[in-house]
């Protein structure tokens, strides 16, 4: 994974946790945690990768839902993996961006962040026949022009409350360690995880699930959590190009 290093500073940066209305979050605000207790969005950055199927089959066992912040080549064409993404769409988890390439958008123009979320958009609509939404900034960076670009598109922007730490090489107890610590209390949380680890997949998530059971907290996708289930993805109808390949 590329190591999120920037995490505490960008999330001190950021101020607001909040950000949401009645009408679900506001574009362009950051928001770090759910809306209200009870619940846990289990979000993973980075993929598609290998281990995207074994994912979603974990999590519809449990009845649980998550949300999917894909990029477009970070590890491999999405395309190589859009059997996967379909599957997670499917499923009724939630797809949203977390960019093309995976730069940190506040070194880039004004038409590069463009660029990096309408490339995904344009994947996504060729694969599932949506644009996502809600967006989770490459190395949270909520920086110079991004907030404003990002709002001028109507992203929702999420960051993280609870950071498991799996892209800095914690081990399964260790991150497990993370969220005791947080706690089941208050409003639910929005950690940060990886799904190309093994371990994150295969042993943190069936913890989490577990973890969640036992603390009678709902498994839920991020939109869900902050009273926006029916705004998870752009409105209106997108017509595929027909692209296959990136």
């Amino acid at each position: 994974m590329l190591a999120e290093t920037v995490l505490a500073g960008l999330l001190m940066a950021s101020g607001a946790a909040a950000g949401c209305t009645h009408g679900g979050p506001s574009p362009g605000v950051v928001i770090q945690q759910c809306s209200k207790p009870g619940m846990l969005a289990l979000a993973y950055d980075d993929g598609p990768y290998i281990y995207t199927s074994d994912l979603v089959d974990i999590l519809d066992a449990a009845g649980a839902k998550a949300t999917f912040f894909f990029t477009g080549t970070l590890y491999g064409c999405i395309y190589d993996q859009a059997t996967a993404v379909k599957k997670a769409f499917k499923s009724g988890h939630q797809v949203a961006s977390h960019t093309w390439t995976h730069p940190a958008l506040s070194g880039l123009t004004e038409d590069g962040i463009r660029s990096e979320m309408t490339q995904l958009e344009d994947a996504l609509v060729n694969i599932i026949g949506k644009k996502p939404a809600y967006v989770r900034p490459p190395y949270l960076d909520t920086a110079g022009q991004t907030l404003p670009v990002l709002k001028s598109m109507g992203y929702k922007v999420i960051t993280v409350d609870v950071d498991s730490g799996d892209w800095n090489k914690n081990t399964p107890e260790q991150s497990e360690a993370v969220f005791l610590a947080a706690g089941a209390g208050g409003n639910g949380h929005i950690p940060l995880m990886h799904e190309p680890y093994n371990s994150t997949v295969h042993e943190l998530t069936p913890w989490l699930i577990n973890w969640a059971k036992e603390n009678k907290l709902k498994l839920v996708t991020v939109a869900e959590c902050l009273g926006d289930a029916g705004g998870a993805y752009q409105k209106g109808n997108f017509k595929p190009n027909g692209k296959t390949t990136c």
